[in-house]
């Protein structure tokens, strides 16, 4: 294993004040954290020089798609773990809708040879919640706990029938596992793309209702409760979803969920025509939808921050919202944006946003990550808070750039990535 002596650092302490440290690195492992830890380091360590950059917890990523098995012309788990490395991310979680699924032990633990080999990160496999993502038959959920999952989710894809997600809740919470909710009633779809609202019309294109995630919600939440299971819903999208889950936290249900950095920046009303890079699932929504995400956060109703990203080639996206895939890749993009969008305005503070890319998505799963502490795995990303530049196609280490994103200009961007004490993401000097 590399030793590593990162020099001139700032660190974060509880309080958001940033102070001046070193860390030592050695076997995977935090070794040393002080102001001089020259004498214990050997001269064969690798010296990274800080230049007084922010030393981070490697970001934790609960909701990430790498595409491989079933659609490598999108990603790879190599490419999709190197761009979450140059993202900063160093944990990430990768949902399950492949080809084959991982519906079944032999599939699950294929997929997992294939993370061994390729991932730069260490990226947990979901299982899924039911065979081949339909909404009928579960998925084997003792043996495949028994051969690593730690969550089931159908992502992707709603659960449709409520008996099907009540059988599921119960035998996740027998286990003491979560079930992870992409929440959508597709009865209530009717062919949407975007947002039902105003822009829909002005753009003639077909909405899709907030009910359509939120009656979902309101559904599995009584089901939650009457099974004790952990429930977690994934990038939330509406205020009355906020409300709901507001509700049910407040009356003892363990219900968790994420918000997507892209539902946080823009609204239907920043989609300029009919383009397919606009088009994600949850679509983007109203002002006042993107308002009470935002306070979900400030209050806790909201745990952390997850990019979802997904990635597509430029064929796919490339064309009408009608025709074009859901997703946009958000690996590389979401620190920068969630700084320059809300720490430089004053909006969040850089602890904040940090928190909700570290120890509280951590903590939603109890995670061994998003802490800098001695003994824990060195999984760390140094970060530039200064450099501006402008989010280009061409710099993207994901095999897609499917993004509204580009040429927005951002600041702040991740220098080194260190994962179980190896550098694996090296900005190039310019």
């Amino acid at each position: 294993m590399t030793e590593l002596y990162i020099k001139d650092i700032q660190l974060m302490d509880q309080t958001g004040q940033l102070y001046l440290a070193e860390l030592w690195v050695k076997q995977g492992k935090v070794a040393g954290i002080g102001t001089d830890l020259s004498p214990l380091v050997s001269d064969k360590a690798q010296i990274i020089e800080g230049k007084n950059n922010l030393l981070a917890p490697g970001f934790v990523d609960l909701h990430v798609h790498f595409r491989e098995p079933g659609f490598t012309h999108k990603e790879t788990i190599a490419s999709g773990s190197r761009s979450a490395a140059k993202g900063g991310f160093t944990t990430v979680c990768a949902m399950p809708n492949l080809n084959p699924v991982p519906d079944n032990v032999a599939d699950y633990q294929h997929i997992q040879q294939l993370i061994e080999k390729d991932s730069v990160i260490q990226t947990k496999q979901y299982g899924s919640i039911t065979k081949a993502l339909k909404s009928s038959e579960l998925v084997d959920m003792k043996g495949l706990k028994e051969a690593g999952v730690f969550a089931f989710t159908n992502d992707g894809v709603g659960v449709q029938s409520a008996g099907t997600m009540y059988l599921a809740m119960k035998e996740a919470a027998k286990l003491g596992l979560p079930i992870v909710a992409h929440t959508e009633d597709e009865s209530l779809l009717f062919g949407g793309c975007m947002h039902e609202g105003k822009r829909s019309k002005e753009l003639g294109l077909p909405g899709i209702l907030s009910a359509a995630e939120s009656s979902q919600i309101a559904r599995d939440l009584v089901l939650a409760e009457a099974t004790g299971c952990h429930y977690h819903v994934c990038h939330v999208s509406t205020k009355e979803s906020v409300a709901l889950i507001r509700q049910a936290k407040e009356a003892g249900v363990h219900v968790t969920c994420e918000v997507c950095p892209h539902h946080l920046i823009l609204t239907d009303q920043d989609i300029p025509e009919d383009n397919g890079q606009y088009k994600m699932n949850p679509p983007l929504r109203a002002e006042e939808d993107r308002q009470a995400l935002i306070n979900g956060l400030k209050d806790g109703t909201i745990d952390c921050i997850a990019t979802d990203h997904a990635p597509h080639t430029a064929e796919e996206k490339e064309k009408s919202m009608r025709e074009a895939a859901f997703g946009i890749v958000g690996s590389e993009t979401a620190f920068p944006l969630l700084y320059t969008e809300f720490v430089q305005t004053g909006i969040f503070t850089l602890k904040e946003v940090l928190d909700w890319l570290t120890i509280k998505p951590a903590q939603v799963f109890q995670l061994a990550a998003g802490e800098i502490k001695v003994g824990s795995s060195a999984d760390v990303t140094l970060l530039d808070l200064d450099t501006c530049y402008h989010i280009d196609s061409a710099d993207f280490v994901s095999a897609s750039s499917n993004t509204p994103f580009l040429n927005k200009q951002v600041q702040g961007k991740s220098r080194y990535t260190v994962a179980n004490g190896q550098i694996v993401w090296q900005e190039e000097e310019k």
